[in-house]
């Protein structure tokens, strides 16, 4: 899909704000443009405002509907590959910037912590300013997807601003997307 595709909503579809946070509905009928379809979600600009679209609500945009991922299953030894979290957490996008929430630096640790079934997870991220209200969206997205992980049995994502987040935090990779470099 190239960028900024205009399409209009086939059904009304529940949106977030952007950078707001909050919830709320566009009609069916609204001419929406598609900026960002990156993470199993959608960024649109209807109406002189950006919004997100989860990607279970993808069909009011004319596309296929992403399933909603279910709670990893416990296999064999019961471990956790540490490397499908982290390729997980990078499936993550802040919606107005298109560079995944680990790329971007937002993410400060993640441990697997053995349980008696099953493994917790425990994420320290943060956000690129303290006061977005984007905050607690990307925080389920990245406790839904790391639900997903094999003997995965928790997910606990804290947000933390100490240290604060700064553009060093940053791969080279996403500060040269950015323009930073």
């Amino acid at each position: 899909m190239g960028a900024n595709e205009l399409t209009t909503l086939m059904r009304d579809c529940e949106v977030v704000l952007i950078p707001a946070g909050e919830k709320t509905v566009l009609p069916a009928g609204t001419q929406v443009v598609i900026t960002q379809s990156l993470g199993g979600s959608y960024t649109v600009y209807a109406g002189g405002a950006l919004v997100r679209i989860d990607g279970k609500d993808a069909d009011a945009l004319g596309k296929e509907a992403m399933e909603v991922s279910h709670d990893g299953e416990l296999t064999g030894d019961g471990t956790v590959d540490e490397a499908q979290l982290w390729e997980q957490m990078r499936s993550c996008y802040d919606p107005e910037i298109p560079i995944n929430i680990v790329e971007l630096g937002l993410i400060y640790s993640c441990k697997v912590e053995p349980q008696e079934r099953g493994n917790r997870v425990v994420v320290e991220m943060t956000l690129t300013a303290p006061g977005c209200g984007m905050g607690e969206i990307l925080k389920q997205d990245v406790e839904q997807k790391l639900r997903s992980v094999a003997n995965v049995t928790e997910v606990h994502v804290e947000m933390v601003f100490d240290p604060p987040w700064d553009t060093s935090k940053m791969s080279e990779a996403a500060k040269l997307q950015a323009g930073l470099l």
